[in-house]
């Protein structure tokens, strides 16, 4: 079994690593919350003074950070993992990051003798949970087949997309689908609750016909059809709404840097900005459903002032 540091204890980062306790490796962790590290320590990890000894403590190192700033300066600062990380430490960053970060950060691993993934997933808290997440690749050949059987005990799909920058352009062009997606269900739902069709009666139809997607059948942004879906519960996240909507600007990032024509992905990033501004950010991404119904974002099923979109 592998020794790991493991940098970023947080929602996801923190059942990924203990997934790999689970699994029988050895982790050193450190997050910036003490609690998140007390945690870990419980559940038999190490607990890492800093972020220097977590990427000395083994020969592979995986980092869950928020945003590109905090992985520059997680991995390229004076006391970072590339000044601490062993001779041919293996690097896994697990953040959803902007392409140009990811790849300017591997540049800087490969100058230093390291091998670096890019490694973004889908599946959120609960896919993190129960280590069924889906892992997008970015990288060398060599590095993923060296990755691929530690990142087994965390996920279920393990998916080689291309070189570095790789995984992160599939995140992003996956969750602007799922962001678009989504507002489309909510709609459907929202325009047939106006007109007297029973959600479920709808979903009986929607989800064996042609408009059938994940975020109907999976995720039913309406309580009821999908037992398990954040709906049911409040919209207690899964996926927060504050994350989809920083993944939807990555999205728009990367289209004006290449010129892609992505306008239902730019209506998406507004609508979801509005959403968060309104105070649904902490909620699932599903929870549109409640700004499309003119509901105010943490009221329950509150009327509001309705807000113009």
């Amino acid at each position: 079994m592998a020794t790991i540091g493991f940098i970023g204890l947080g929602n996801m980062g923190g059942p990924m690593a203990a997934n790999l306790l689970k699994a029988q490796h050895r982790i050193a962790g450190y997050d910036v919350v003490g609690a998140a590290i007390e945690a870990l320590a419980e559940k038999g990890g190490h607990a890492a003074a800093g972020i220097a000894q977590a990427a000395a403590a083994g020969d592979v190192v995986i980092t869950m950070l928020p945003a590109g700033p905090q992985v520059r300066d997680v991995y390229l600062g004076p006391d970072g993992v590339l000044a601490h990380a062993r001779p041919g430490a293996l690097l896994i960053d697990c953040s959803t990051i902007d392409v140009e970060t990811a790849r300017a950060v591997a540049a800087a691993a490969a100058e230093k003798g390291l091998q670096m993934l890019d490694a973004p997933v889908s599946g959120g808290t609960i896919g993190a949970a129960a280590a069924t997440l889906t892992f997008m690749i970015g990288g060398d050949a060599a590095a993923f087949a060296r990755a691929e059987p530690i990142l087994a005990a965390m996920g279920r799909t393990i998916v080689h997309a291309g070189p570095s920058g790789s995984g992160q352009s599939a995140k992003i062009c996956n969750n602007m689908i799922l962001a678009a997606s989504m507002i489309a269900v909510c709609e459907g739902f929202a325009l047939a609750e106006k007109l007297g069709l029973p959600a479920q009666t709808l979903f009986d139809i929607a989800s064996k016909s042609t408009s059938q997607c994940w975020a109907m059948t999976n995720y039913c942004p309406v309580p009821g059809p999908v037992p398990a879906a954040p709906s049911n519960r409040d919209y207690a996240p899964g996926f927060t709404a504050a994350n989809m909507l920083k993944d939807l600007r990555l999205a728009q990032q990367a289209a004006g840097a290449t010129g892609a024509a992505t306008p239902l992905g730019a209506a998406a990033a507004n609508l979801y900005q509005l959403y968060v501004d309104g105070g649904g950010g902490p909620r699932d991404f599903s929870g549109i459903m409640r700004f499309l119904r003119r509901e105010e974002p943490g009221s329950g099923s509150s009327p509001a002032n309705e807000t113009k979109i």
